[in-house]
């Protein structure tokens, strides 16, 4: 069902790679939501995935662009404000990777040519992002920019590893760019700390399918999935929530202010129960 929120709205959408990320929903319900959108990702990413079908769905231009690139960010911008006829009035940021995670490299062993990546990649693109489309003056007044982050910024979760970092730098660039854009040119900058969500590269992170599964059983409404997080960035994209920003907003089920659900501690019983019977027979 579309409100037509974005009726007459330009946006880009940047880390869209196959029907299962998140940014992939985002430009499909902006596009039912009215906006025109075009769509970003590295060369790679475009050969390997699956967006030109995303782009023919919503009538999207594809702009091939390494997002730690400065000149490469130019020319989205540029393009994009040709393409659509006008500034930009939101841009999402669905970009992360981690080498460290995925040659299974742990914490306490990191290789810091890969956590220099993972930071660059992953949180330093959208300051980078940020200062081009600043200097460019291509975000419209009361324009809103959304980054996609994830609770380890705040707490340890096992297995996620540098991309923890990354995360926690992420939303400081928020506020910090926030403060910035929203007193000289009314622009609002937010994260979106999502539920684990078993994205193409979501799914390299060890342990996710007992992660996904804690989380359910811990947050009181579930675990929000791709397409209510794309619901979620429309809000944000929309007229209706001009004055949030530089905020970090949860969207996990509640699992952010839970200590202990009766359906996890069920589980811990349980298995408390086989742990005390293997004792005993010890």
């Amino acid at each position: 069902m579309s409100y037509n929120l974005l009726k007459g709205k330009r946006g880009i959408i940047f880390g869209a790679l196959d029907n299962k990320s998140i940014a992939w929903k985002v430009a499909e319900k902006a596009f039912e939501e009215g906006a025109s959108i075009t769509l970003s990702n590295t060369a790679t990413a475009i050969r390997f995935g699956q967006i030109d079908e995303l782009a023919e769905n919503c009538n999207a231009e594809i702009i091939i662009a390494d997002a730690t690139k400065t000149e490469d960010l130019s020319h989205v911008f540029e393009r994009s404000m040709e393409v659509l006829g006008g500034k930009i009035d939101f841009v999402l940021h669905s970009i992360g990777m981690s080498l460290n995670v995925r040659k299974k490299r742990v914490y306490s062993d990191l290789d810091y040519n890969f956590l220099n990546k993972t930071l660059d990649i992953s949180a330093v693109s959208f300051h980078k992002m940020l200062q081009v489309a600043y200097k460019m003056d291509a975000i419209n007044e009361w324009g809103s920019v959304v980054a996609l982050s994830y609770i380890a910024a705040q707490r340890a979760l096992y297995g996620y590893n540098d991309m923890a970092d990354a995360k926690a730098l992420l939303e400081s660039i928020a506020r910090s760019f926030g403060y910035i854009y929203g007193r000289e040119r009314k622009i609002r900058i937010n994260t979106i700390s999502q539920s684990p969500t078993l994205t193409t590269a979501g799914s390299g992170v060890k342990g996710v399918g007992s992660l996904l599964d804690f989380t359910e059983r811990m947050s009181p409404l579930g675990n929000a999935d791709a397409q209510e997080c794309a619901n979620y960035c429309v809000t944000l994209f929309s007229d209706l929530t001009r004055k949030v920003t530089m905020q970090n907003l949860y969207h996990d089920g509640g699992f952010s202010n839970m200590g202990m659900s009766l359906r996890a501690m069920h589980v811990y019983d349980k298995n408390l129960e086989n742990i005390i019977d293997d004792e005993k027979k010890d």
